[in-house]
């Protein structure tokens, strides 16, 4: 223990936020348990942090990479350079990353208009997309879908288990199939999140059977969280948002696609303009919390896997559903908890919101959110708005009622979220009680 330092004030400085000695002490008995898992952690977030830096080293990041440009954006050294990071951090041949990208389903819908033509047919062979894609792919009429441009789209779902329809998949594959999308995390499904390898398999499969196969990866909440990335197996690209990890935390919009260069050339040109690509796009002032934000990314992911690892050990003792379980590997930073009524979600979701450095005081509410078939309610107190790999919780209003937790930029705030959120199931009497402890 530091010198001068009492448990006592820790635990005075806790009460002080809301959170009573039971819920303390309970949460302490959990997290003694987690040491070992923590340290593993630990251990992955270092190895990437040296991949980050040697990808940041051998592009020769200087300060003078720092400095954005305005107008057009020609010649800008900084947004040239991070995107050689970026190729360098997922070892592809190159990378697109821009500021005018602005959202993971933006990224994702970028990376689909772009390499898929008229006539040709997506394939989806991990089960149902995440819901927004479903308004871009035309699974939901929308307006300016894949469908409307005469895109077909199949889809194999995952078999009972959870895993691969082998069979099924070899049955999807026709002489159309140009692109497969493939979603690492688990989205607003409580299935298990995809590991790099069960990715890398199923793209050796696909090509295994029609090579020119397109693979694409939705890489989104899933960076650094494993020593490699789908780009290291055999995706073609690998898509994701810069307010989730690889941002983090400082980047304040952005998106990113990593992969080969024809498939990041076709994504400029549908980005920016054909004849232009990837030579014109200003940065004005985001080149530093880009680099900076990549730089922190590994730690402030690793802070929100042990929060991940925190909140499905704490819940699952207590008898709830929780997906993945707290012992089991961790290919995400994305937590679920099943709360079988509504109450139990909204609580959940006022007690994170209540545990943020902004907006605290505000109450989440259930709303009609764009790109969802549901109400959703979201707990997002962030420092740039709707950045998820800052501490937040959210999930659609239908059964079961699962709330999907994820972020924190330190592990400690993780940590003061997760007990609010338990505070608050116990103060709305969704939970009667929790374990005895000295």
């Amino acid at each position: 223990m530091n010198a001068g330092f009492s448990e006592e004030a820790l635990i005075e400085q806790y009460e002080a936020m809301g959170i009573s000695r039971p819920v303390y002490r309970y949460a302490q008995s959990v997290l003694e348990d987690l040491k070992p898992r923590f340290e593993q952690i630990d251990q992955v977030a270092e190895y990437n942090q040296m991949k980050v830096i040697r990808a940041m080293q051998e592009a020769y990041v200087s300060e003078a990479c720092l400095h954005g440009t305005t107008g057009y954006g020609y010649n800008d050294l900084g947004r040239e350079t991070l995107e050689a990071v970026y190729a360098g951090v997922f070892h592809t041949e190159a990378a697109l990353v821009r500021p005018q990208i602005t959202c993971g389903t933006h990224a994702l819908a970028l990376a689909l208009m772009s390499n898929l033509r008229p006539g040709d047919e997506l394939l989806s062979p991990a089960g149902k997309p995440y819901d927004t894609l479903e308004e871009v792919i035309g699974i939901r009429p929308s307006r300016g879908s894949l469908k409307e441009y005469g895109i077909s789209y199949r889809q194999v779902d995952l078999t009972a288990e959870g895993g691969f329809d082998w069979e099924g998949i070899r049955g999807a594959i026709n002489e159309k199939t140009r692109m497969a999308t493939i979603q690492r995390s688990k989205g607003y499904q409580t299935r298990q999140t995809f590991s790099v390898e069960q990715i890398g398999e199923l793209i050796a499969f696909i090509k295994s059977i029609k090579p020119d196969v397109i693979c694409m990866v939705d890489n989104c909440y899933g960076e650094f969280t494993q020593l490699l990335e789908p780009s290291d197996v055999g995706a073609d690209l690998c898509v994701g948002s810069l307010i989730k990890n690889p941002g983090g935390g400082l980047a304040p919009i952005g998106g990113y696609l990593a992969g080969n260069r024809e498939c990041i050339e076709n994504a400029a040109c549908r980005l920016i303009s054909p004849g232009l690509g990837r030579e014109v796009g200003a940065t004005l002032n985001v080149l530093p919390s880009f680099y900076q934000g990549l730089f922190l990314a590994p730690a402030v992911t690793a802070g929100a896997v042990k929060g991940a690892v925190f909140a499905a050990s704490l819940y699952e003792r207590l008898g709830f559903r929780v997906v993945p379980k707290g012992d089991a590997p961790r290919f995400d930073i994305i937590q679920a908890v099943e709360f079988g009524t509504p109450e139990g979600l909204i609580a959940f979701c006022e007690g994170i919101q209540a545990a943020a450095p902004v907006d605290s005081f505000v109450t989440p509410q259930p709303w009609d959110m764009p790109g969802y078939d549901s109400q959703v309610i979201m707990a997002a107190g962030a420092f740039v708005s709707g950045a998820s790999i800052e501490l937040s919780a959210d999930g659609p209003l239908k059964a079961p009622y699962a709330a999907f937790f994820q972020g924190g930029l330190t592990w400690h705030h993780a940590r003061f979220g997760i007990m609010k959120s338990l505070q608050r199931c116990l103060d709305r009497k969704v939970i009667d009680q929790i374990p005895f402890t000295d």
